[in-house]
């Protein structure tokens, strides 16, 4: 109920509860202004006694609707006592003075929170007669004239009546039925109240999600990313180290120092460049062919295994994501092939083949059964998983080829993204 509608039941309360007062008296003052007080008959006095009856009944009904709050607009027996005896109470007193009809009328304002159910009519009807009778001078009817005015005046007095009635009646209907809609979209409101504060803790919980494995995503990148540069790079400074240890020219010594040395440079480089995510050293100023070219090479120069590279269709400028992800690709397949394989020869294929990039690399090694594949541990390296884990990350696959002697084959295939202008 809105603050509007509180007021205007308020207002109506307090015309229910005063209104009579108020006719009572206008009564009383009108029917002294035309009879006097100097009246002593016995009218007179019945009047008086009337009247001091009336207000001592509407001071009980004061008292006994304010002892029933929350009810005084529910009809009860009490309430149909009251109206009753106000009726029999206005009609003698209209019957003594025909303007004691105002204070009938109260019968017109509460007969629907008094009478219950059909005797309402019936309510409203009596009131119609006893201020109809006063309307035509007063009862008893004695002249042809008042009984020719009594039953127009008696069909307008409660056609009027049961018109407001009625109004009233759709009235009544209307607040129930407002007040069970407020009802109901209380009701609604609590239950989408309910529903955004728990789509608030689930957006608050993905929120939380998405964070964690953004950390957890991270965490992947930093770690293939050191397996990829750092520990490859630490594996080859080791190999020439050993090769150190074990020659007793100075001269190979210093070659393989040399090369050493250079591994170390390109781990602290890649190990910078990890950290920011950006691209390998490899492709700072090449693009990925000249990058898988010169990496081929190098792989070659300190493995001591023919290695070949080459470039099928027309080579185009990759996008960095791309680049770097068939790169390190490579680099752990050329890991792979230099501690499992024992290959003589290796060859790196980079193929453009309209809106794909095909990455190849084959040995003529030991190969392998990848059924038997032991599952990765935390000592060794990623991988194969790494190296499939990177290709499905920018949309691409990777296969893989190899029989016990026959060999191994991988091949990478990835989306061609061209870099960004």
């Amino acid at each position: 109920m809105t603050t509007k509608d509180r007021q205007i039941e308020r207002r109506w309360e307090q015309l229910h509860v005063w209104g009579p007062y108020g006719l009572l008296g206008l009564s009383v003052v009108l029917a002294v202004a035309a009879t006097g007080l100097h009246n002593r008959s016995v009218k007179w006095y019945l009047g008086w006694t009337l009247v001091g009856a009336a207000a001592v009944l509407q001071l009980w009904w004061h008292g006994t609707r304010s002892r029933r709050p929350g009810r005084g607009r529910i009809p009860s027996r009490a309430g149909t006592v009251y109206y009753v005896v106000r009726w029999a109470l206005a009609f003698v007193l209209s019957w003594l003075n025909p303007f004691f009809a105002f204070y009938a009328a109260s019968g017109y304002m509460d007969a629907d929170e008094l009478i219950p159910g059909r005797w309402q009519r019936l309510g409203l009807l009596a009131s119609a007669v006893t201020v109809a009778g006063a309307q035509t001078g007063g009862m008893p009817l004695g002249s042809g004239v008042q009984w020719i005015l009594f039953p127009p005046l008696l069909i307008a007095n409660s056609g009027l009546q049961m018109v407001v009635a009625h109004l009233q009646e759709q009235e009544t209907r209307r607040y129930h039925e407002r007040g069970e809609t407020i009802t109901e979209l209380e009701r609604t409101n609590a239950a989408l109240q309910q529903a955004l504060d728990e789509n608030a803790a689930l957006h608050a919980q993905l929120l939380v999600q998405a964070r964690e494995a953004g950390v957890a995503d991270e965490r992947r990148r930093l770690a293939a990313e050191i397996h990829d540069t750092i520990a490859q790079g630490l594996t080859g400074i080791i190999a020439q180290l050993q090769v150190v240890a074990n020659t007793p020219d100075p001269g190979a010594a210093r070659v393989h120092l040399g090369r050493a040395s250079e591994l170390a440079r390109q781990s602290l480089g890649e190990a910078r460049r990890s950290v920011h995510n950006l691209a390998p050293v490899a492709l700072e100023h090449d693009g990925l062919p000249e990058a898988l070219k010169k990496t081929v090479a190098d792989w070659a120069r300190r493995t001591g295994i023919r290695a070949d590279f080459t470039l099928t269709g027309t080579a185009e400028h990759l996008h960095d994501e791309i680049s770097a992800t068939l790169l390190r690709i490579a680099q752990e397949a050329l890991s792979n092939a230099s501690r499992h394989a024992r290959a003589a020869r290796l060859g790196v294929t980079l193929s453009f083949m309209g809106d794909e990039v095909t990455l190849d690399v084959r040995d003529d090694g030991r190969g392998f059964d990848p059924a038997a594949v032991p599952e990765r541990t935390g000592s060794g390296g990623f991988g194969l998983d790494g190296m499939r884990a990177r290709a499905e990350r920018i949309a691409g696959s990777l296969t893989l080829e190899s029989e016990p002697g026959l060999g191994t084959a991988v091949s990478a295939r990835v989306p061609l993204v061209r870099h960004d202008r």
